[in-house]
């Protein structure tokens, strides 16, 4: 394995040089990297939603190196530097685990995550309200989940899942009364509440709705691909095949993937 600061101060001198004779590098500000950023992060994720250590290997090498030039940026703008990113970071994470560095007691992740989110609020330049901290950009699933969990942080939660349970039956009730009325303005707004109670039925369970969805759409990439596949082995289109013939090609690659496991 490579020492740390070894490679770190390699790269430092590489993205100095860079910075200084790369008529691209040169060019580049925080605007300019930050769609840039969002993107390799998307790249990063993927990798790991698939296991494939190279890639994450990589994309992680992509992401530090967003980091380190947003912090060289700064550094010749005389803002901050690399070091002061990494001693707030340091003394932030001091301050938020007092049950490690401190005399405070957490002894789940339940509790850790509720003692975070006061502290949060306690901090001289911390966020103002409990769901400052909730991006506005973020995608609207990743958001409602991260504003219960927010919220959870705070106590203001449902007492079991089973309460959750019935509150999807609720809003699953109010969709369809929507649906039969034929108001649309109505059936998006209730769509949005079913949406939402789904994501708190997946918390409260303990599951990531952002990774079950996303295992899900892989799954059905799979089997749909497969239906393509097998449609043009038959010299058919898509277009020219029956619902039923679908179905049956879609249940073989069901099976199929029964078997693989």
């Amino acid at each position: 394995m490579a020492d740390f600061i070894t490679s770190y101060n390699r790269f430092a001198d590489v993205l100095d040089r860079l910075r200084v004779e790369c008529p691209w590098d040169k060019k580049q500000t925080w605007e300019t990297l930050r769609t840039m950023t969002i993107e390799e992060t998307y790249e990063l994720a993927d990798a790991i939603s698939k296991s494939d250590v190279q890639n994450v290997k990589k994309e992680l090498g992509d992401v530090f190196l967003h980091i380190a030039f947003y912090a060289k940026i700064a550094t010749e703008k005389e803002l901050f530097t690399f070091a002061d990113v990494l001693d707030s970071l340091t003394e932030k994470l001091i301050y938020r685990h007092p049950h490690i560095f401190g005399n405070a007691v957490a002894e789940d992740a339940e509790a850790v995550t509720k003692n975070w989110e006061k502290l949060k609020l306690k901090e001289k330049d911390g966020n103002k309200s409990v769901l400052a901290g909730v991006p506005d950009a973020l995608p609207a699933l990743i958001k409602a989940y991260r504003i219960q969990g927010k919220a959870q942080g705070v106590g203001f939660d449902w007492e079991t899942a089973d309460l959750v349970w019935d509150k999807v039956k609720e809003e699953m009730d109010e969709l369809k009364a929507e649906v039969e009325a034929n108001d649309a303005d109505k059936m998006e707004a209730e769509m949005g509440d079913l949406l939402f109670a789904v994501v708190n039925l997946a918390r409260k369970l303990h599951i990531n709705p952002e990774n079950a969805l996303e295992r899900t759409n892989k799954k059905f990439i799979g089997r749909f691909t497969y239906l393509e596949d097998n449609t043009l082995k038959k010299g058919k289109d898509l277009k020219d095949m029956t619902l039923a013939e679908m179905d049956e090609l879609w249940d073989e690659a069901k099976r199929l993937e029964r078997l693989k496991k």
